[in-house]
């Protein structure tokens, strides 16, 4: 039996180079999201659970089979947030900032889903998202899709993406839709997946959604969504393909595309990648028009995107600029302090340094390369009794004695 600690299935540790990789994505997008209006925000990474199963749908995969939820000490029932949304809504009322609209807010952080870990899926992943409150046309769906359309480009994953778009109606448009989907899918009870005859009585758009292969060849021939919105929910979408197509963004019209949470409404789109195998989502998103009503707050409409940051670091061909770097090696215990304040000298100049601690001199120069130094100073005896130290190449192997009092300055100017 092995009595290893291992970090629990379906999470990962965030190490050096993945972190580098992940704070990239997150600057990335912070910075593209703030040129469009969105500003920073944070909320728990837990929530009463009725945040979630108020608003995501009692029927939806996430609330039925994907929450991590318990009772806390005080018997209240708290749920690690499965996504942003919800929780932004949740604030925006709390906070009282209903009259801030219209309301941009950009986010990132951990979400948590009770998922079979694979490939761009895990259980504690990360999204960076943005939602825009309190604008009911159009022009808020085009910006909010040429925002994650910017953010693909930038990140050189845009090429290998294309965005998919339909509209899902309102509620009205749907619940007639979905009477008809269901007559039509009872026809071929025996042929549905597992899944897909438990969606036909709780979520049947879910079935639309569906990677079985007995579904897809289904779905073919199903009713079609388009062919049941009204003329205000034909007129909305026909705006933001017209805004697209002024930006020039590329786009696919999706009949089958369906978002799995019940809050949203009209324009849903995905931008959608064949480079992760099944998990083909790399941006996802739509409208929300009904969703801060529905939490007890005024009727303000909604729409935004999430991305997940493990995908995109996939995706993403990420190379770490790494500073030019300086090892100080101490020779000897009276040179310690001495190296001590060198060190903390040339940091508050901005100048990233390490100590060799331990070892020969030999030794702590192998160090130093590890750290992937570009220049070591050696200070020893000889040095100090000289008021010099010793400034060494580690990639040339050339040396020279500098002044102590002008070593600041010199390796300022070596670095620039």
């Amino acid at each position: 039996m092995n009595n290893k600690l291992q970090a629990v299935r379906g999470t990962h540790d965030h190490l050096h180079d993945l972190m580098y990789n992940y704070n990239y994505i997150i600057n990335k997008v912070s910075t593209i999201s703030s040129n469009y209006g969105f500003k920073p925000m944070a909320t728990p990474i837990f929530e009463f659970s009725k945040v979630f199963k108020k608003t995501l749908g009692e029927s939806s995969d996430i609330v039925t089979k994907e929450m991590y939820t318990f009772l806390d000490k005080g018997e209240e029932e708290i749920t690690l947030r499965p996504e942003g949304t919800a929780g932004i809504v949740r604030a925006i009322i709390s906070n009282g900032l209903i009259q801030e609209m219209p309301f941009k807010a950009f986010y990132h952080g951990p979400m948590f889903r009770y998922e079979r870990p694979q490939k761009g899926r895990l259980r504690q992943f990360h999204q960076v998202g943005i939602e825009l409150l309190g604008v009911e046309k159009e022009q808020a769906d085009v910006e909010v899709i040429a925002c994650a359309n910017q953010v693909l480009k930038e990140l050189n994953i845009n090429k290998s993406s294309k965005l998919h778009i339909n509209s899902l109606g309102n509620i009205h448009d749907r619940k007639i839709y979905i009477e008809d989907l269901v007559k039509y899918l009872n026809n071929y009870k025996n042929k549905l997946s597992k899944d897909s005859l438990i969606r036909l009585d709780k979520n049947p758009l879910r079935i639309l959604d569906s990677k079985s292969d007995d579904d897809i060849t289904i779905i073919k021939n199903a009713p079609k969504l388009r062919d049941y919105l009204d003329s205000s929910s034909k007129d909305s979408l026909e705006r933001v393909l017209e805004g697209l197509d002024n930006l020039n963004i590329k786009y696919i019209i999706n009949d089958k595309l369906v978002r799995g949470l019940d809050y949203y409404n009209n324009t849903t789109f995905e931008f959608i990648t064949d480079k992760l195998g099944a998990q083909s989502a790399i941006i996802a998103g739509g409208r929300y028009d009904k969703l801060m009503k529905q939490m007890g707050g005024p009727d303000i409409p909604g729409i935004g995107w999430a991305a997940g940051i493990e995908r995109l670091i996939l995706l993403s061909s990420i190379k770490e600029i790494k500073k030019k770097h300086i090892a100080i090696i101490p020779v000897g215990e009276e040179s310690n302090n001495i190296c001590i304040n060198l060190a903390q000298e040339l940091r508050n100049k901005n100048i990233p340094t390490d100590m060799a601690y331990s070892g020969n001199l030999k030794k702590r120069l192998k160090n130093a390369n590890k750290l992937s130094s570009n220049f070591a100073i050696i200070i020893g005896t000889d040095e100090i009794n000289n008021n010099n130290v010793i400034v060494r190449n580690l990639e040339t192997g050339e040396q020279e004695f500098i002044n102590f009092a002008d070593i600041v300055k010199h390796i300022e100017r070596i670095l620039l």
